[in-house]
């Protein structure tokens, strides 16, 4: 057989072997696309529209078995659809797993000492929701979080400070702008540069570009940093006595990307080689006593359209579920 006939034959096994297209979901692939402004060519469509339906596939099952009380979150598409999980792990994540560096120590006799439930977010030090884009700037995001919510404790002021200052202008400290980055060296960049700028100043731009930092523009100086304990106890502590922390989480899964609302869980999450970076901003518990189900409430940077108006309750006290409390750090001001 010649290598020309060969691969004619292997070229109409992979058309025959192409996965059909359900028309049933014409309108609302339509309906999807022109939602979240997708624009393909002609060869791209149809592989696109293929993992769109495969996703909407594991939503649906999700939901199905959530109805038949499998599960304690629903899942929805939303605008991460017609991604691969490589490609949105490599665009929408961007926590890179680093040394440690000023553990602090929390024990069990200070959790005597603080409430059963705190919640940053309804006082007021944190700012609204944002997103990242498809650049794997989570860390800058979660970083600038914790920043934002030790200003407002200092002074009063909740200003939202710019990421892109710190993917533009750190790179010498670890980081990699959307090529992800670590918290702490977010944190250190601020402490040796005296202060960030703010949001209004240093714009999002969702990209890497030149460094642009102006000192009369900034604000937000670091005097130090911690990384917590990885114990779920000591982040109660951190969370109660601090304000909203940076941690990191395993994002890896379709149930991460298409949280709709409710308790996340995922059996396959895991504690270690984490991917993403959140800020914890409250910790709570669901029932009529503190001992039932308890939850941590994240705040992501995937923007407003994403889980519950850009945040979610996931399992706490269930062994340190999906890593929570694994790389949990804070800056002191």
């Amino acid at each position: 057989m010649t290598p020309i006939l060969f691969l004619a034959i292997l070229g109409l096994g992979v058309v025959l072997a192409a996965p059909e297209l359900d028309p049933r979901l014409d309108d609302e692939w339509h309906a999807w696309k022109a939602e979240h402004n997708r624009t393909y060519t002609v060869n791209e469509e149809r592989s696109r529209r293929v993992v769109w339906e495969n996703n909407m596939k594991i939503i649906e099952l999700h939901n199905q078995e959530y109805l038949k009380g499998k599960h304690n979150f629903t899942m929805r598409m939303n605008a991460f659809g017609d991604l691969t999980n490589t490609e949105f792990i490599k665009m929408l994540t961007g926590f890179q797993t680093q040394k440690l560096n000023r553990l602090e120590a929390f024990g069990k006799f200070l959790l005597h000492d603080i409430p059963k439930a705190v919640n940053w977010k309804e006082q007021g030090h944190v700012t609204p929701v944002k997103d990242q884009g498809y650049c794997g700037s989570s860390w800058a995001f979660s970083a600038t979080g914790a920043l934002e919510g030790q200003m407002f404790r200092k002074t009063g002021e909740l200003v939202p400070l710019s990421e892109q200052n710190l993917i533009d202008c750190s790179v010498s400290y670890g980081n990699q702008g959307c090529h992800g980055g670590f918290m702490q060296y977010a944190f250190q960049y601020v402490k040796d540069n005296g202060s960030l700028a703010t949001e209004g100043f240093y714009p999002y731009e969702g990209q890497e570009g030149s460094c642009r930092y102006n000192v009369e523009k900034s604000t937000a100086s670091v005097r130090d940093f911690v990384q917590i304990t990885a114990s779920e106890e000591a982040l109660m502590y951190a969370v109660a006595k601090v304000g909203p922390i940076s941690a990191a989480i395993d994002a890896s899964h379709s149930s991460f990307r298409f949280y709709d609302s409710g308790m996340y869980y995922e059996p396959n999450c895991r504690k270690v080689l984490l991917n993403h970076a959140v800020l914890v901003v409250a910790y709570g518990y669901e029932g009529a006593e503190s001992d039932d189900i308890k939850y941590w409430l994240i705040k992501n940077s995937w923007g407003e359209k994403w889980g519950m108006e850009g945040y979610m309750k996931i399992h706490k006290d269930w062994n340190n579920h999906c890593g929570i409390a694994t790389y949990a750090t804070y800056p002191i001001m």
